[in-house]
């Protein structure tokens, strides 16, 4: 991800949280103060958008200087001083709530992925995100399930075909559905189908199907699909995938993981900025 890419994110939030300004600190810090803050962990997690923090603070005042002390994607414990900063005491403030808004978020979805990620560590199951994302926000929060060692399933409606079952319920048929997708998706794009039982796997694989999905499937219908496709096409599993029954569902020999979860159900790490003795030189 370059950075710039999101400049008009951080553009928009800082209209948000600022249209006049900050009134508070204007009115009661002097113009000319001076100060050194950190950034520091109040709990473990893992680190997503360091980079977008220091961001926010350069395009509110491009002389803060500011040290990232840790890098997107290692974990922290609490105690930790993830960066430092030292500038205009005013600047300062203005960024503080906007820069944290993004970095408690996006590292709250790179600790989840990554308690995915050792949840099934050692076997060959990979971590899928979704496209259940904040609006406007898809690109930053598919970035942090990369930091948290997850895998971005398609970033868009553009990017392969998924044939769920609202698109079956119009096309008639999942080898209908297929055949048409293949006619007219460009060479080399992706065919995925959602099945939800045994039957539909076997229709979706043999119409041409390069990818299906188990959706909401028991253990034992999933180990039928997997012995019977023997690694033909990849093989995904998705509905509501628990992080204690994701070793279990790993341990069948899927392929992916994909947990909507990651992206609309996280919880925020709890990080915050600190200002340490202010220093007016």
């Amino acid at each position: 991800m370059k950075i710039e890419e999101i400049d008009p994110l951080i553009e928009s939030a800082l209209r948000e949280d600022m249209p006049e300004g900050d009134i508070t600190s204007e009115s009661v810090v002097p113009p000319d103060s001076v100060s050194r803050a950190v950034i520091v962990a109040k709990e473990a997690g893992v680190l997503a958008g360091v980079d977008v923090a220091g961001r926010v603070f350069e395009k509110i005042d491009q002389t803060i200087k500011f040290q990232k002390v840790f890098e997107d994607g290692q974990d922290f414990q609490p105690g930790d001083i993830l960066a430092r900063l030292e500038g205009n005491s005013i600047s300062l403030l203005k960024g503080e709530r906007t820069a944290l808004n993004f970095l408690q978020r996006l590292s709250g979805i790179a600790t989840k992925t990554r308690h995915y990620v050792d949840a099934v560590a050692g076997t060959r199951t990979k971590i899928l995100d979704t496209r259940k994302t904040t609006p406007t926000l898809r690109l930053l929060e598919k970035y942090a399930v990369r930091m948290g060692g997850g895998v971005n399933h398609r970033f868009s409606l553009s990017d392969m075909v998924l044939i769920k079952d609202n698109h079956l319920r119009l096309a008639g048929s999942i080898t209908q559905a297929v055949r048409r997708a293949k006619e007219k998706a460009k060479p080399g794009v992706k065919i995925e189908v959602e099945v939800t039982n045994f039957a539909e796997a076997k229709e979706a694989v043999e119409a041409g199907a390069s990818m299906i999905m188990l959706d909401n499937m028991s253990m034992s219908g999933m180990k039928q699909v997997l012995d019977w496709v023997k690694g033909r096409v990849p093989v995904e599993v998705s509905g509501k995938v628990s992080l204690r029954k994701a070793r279990g569902i790993a341990g069948l020999g899927v392929d992916y993981i994909s947990v909507g979860g990651l992206t609309h159900s996280f919880s925020s790490v709890d990080i915050s900025m600190e200002f340490e003795d202010n220093q007016n030189e």
